[in-house]
């Protein structure tokens, strides 16, 4: 069985397993990078480096300049409350103070690992433009009680969606969530977000990054912070500032 089928069959209320995968909110011991201090380095003529993003090869959103030496990977699921109490207190000091600096490229992963409710999310914010995608996961993680409780309200519409045919069937499961709307208001539209969602080997393709984040990246939960190539054992954004100004960007 495919991770996408397990995906659509998991139990709706409950954390889909990926290996070890879990969510997690703890602060835990900082990570031992260390460097000298790195200079600034100035955006292209009219903007900051956080209008600089791509989406790399392993499906994240770098954001900042793609030449900085400092680069941090999160891997965060986007119904993690954990993450989102990081997002909270991260999103504007680490792209003011550290990616606009120039020292600092920072990509996120979406690592889905909550089911359906998480794969969706994780493909609508790839629907529009790149430069969307992170802000648009902030604007999930501050709404995430909502969102979720919105979405779990009608279990039997939940599970009558994922038995529809491949095409239809997040289609559906968006609709019986009320994820548009959000998305709507944020300059999604239904009619975009519908044809992204009824695109199901692109749906497969998130299913199997996630499926490679958990067995050739060694990720086990969510959030998980790698530091120019080390995985760092932080989860706060105190901690992950300290790692950030011991590798040098201070």
């Amino acid at each position: 069985m495919t991770l996408l089928r397990r995906i659509a069959l998991a139990t709706l209320a409950a954390p889909l397993a990926l290996g070890l995968a879990a969510c997690n909110s703890g602060t835990e011991a900082e990570g031992g990078l260390s460097g000298e201090p790195v200079a600034e380095v100035a955006p292209p003529a009219g903007k900051t480096w956080s209008d600089t993003v791509t989406v790399t090869d392993m499906g994240g959103y770098a954001v900042g300049n793609p030449d900085a030496p400092i680069k941090l990977i999160e891997y965060g699921s986007l119904t993690c409350p954990g993450c989102a109490a990081f997002s909270m207190q991260a999103s504007i000091p680490l792209h003011e103070k550290y990616i606009n600096s120039g020292r600092v490229n920072f990509e996120f992963r979406s690592f889905i690992i909550h089911g359906p409710l998480d794969l969706v999310l994780t493909r609508l914010i790839g629907c529009g433009s790149p430069e969307a995608a992170v802000p648009l996961a902030d604007q999930i993680w501050a709404n995430l009680g909502p969102i979720q409780q919105r979405a779990y309200q009608d279990q039997a519409a939940m599970e009558a969606a994922l038995a529809l045919p491949e095409d239809q069937r997040f289609v559906a499961f968006a609709q019986a969530t009320g994820v548009y709307d959000f998305f709507a208001s944020r300059g999604v539209s239904a009619d975009q977000a519908k044809a992204c969602l009824a695109d199901f080997p692109s749906l497969e393709n998130l299913a199997n990054l996630s499926q490679r984040y958990a067995s050739e990246e060694n990720i086990t939960k969510t959030p998980t912070f790698v530091l120019n190539g080390q995985i760092i054992e932080e989860s706060s954004w105190d901690g992950v500032e300290a790692a950030l100004q011991r590798a040098g960007a201070r």
